[in-house]
């Protein structure tokens, strides 16, 4: 059963392979799961998780190489 967590915002995609699904760092290197919002707005891919700590200036593709700043995704936005 799908989350009603973010169901129905709009999210930015990949400008490489037009996903949305991204992550972030913090510098420890460990990663944690985001989505970039029609706002630019980075927020955790989960509920109970915490941007705290996370660098959220730079996101990473789950789906290929790309990254970078969160400004440069494309406003093609999923639902």
């Amino acid at each position: 059963m799908k989350s009603a967590y973010l169901c129905g915002m709009k999210k930015r995609v990949c400008p490489q392979c037009k996903i949305a699904s991204m992550y972030v760092k913090n510098e420890q290197g460990e990663r944690l799961p985001v989505y970039v919002m029609e706002n630019g707005e980075v927020v955790a891919k989960h509920p109970d998780a915490s941007t705290e700590g996370f660098d959220l200036s730079e996101v990473y593709c789950f789906g290929c190489s790309w990254h970078g700043s969160p400004k440069k995704l494309l406003n093609r936005f999923l639902g």
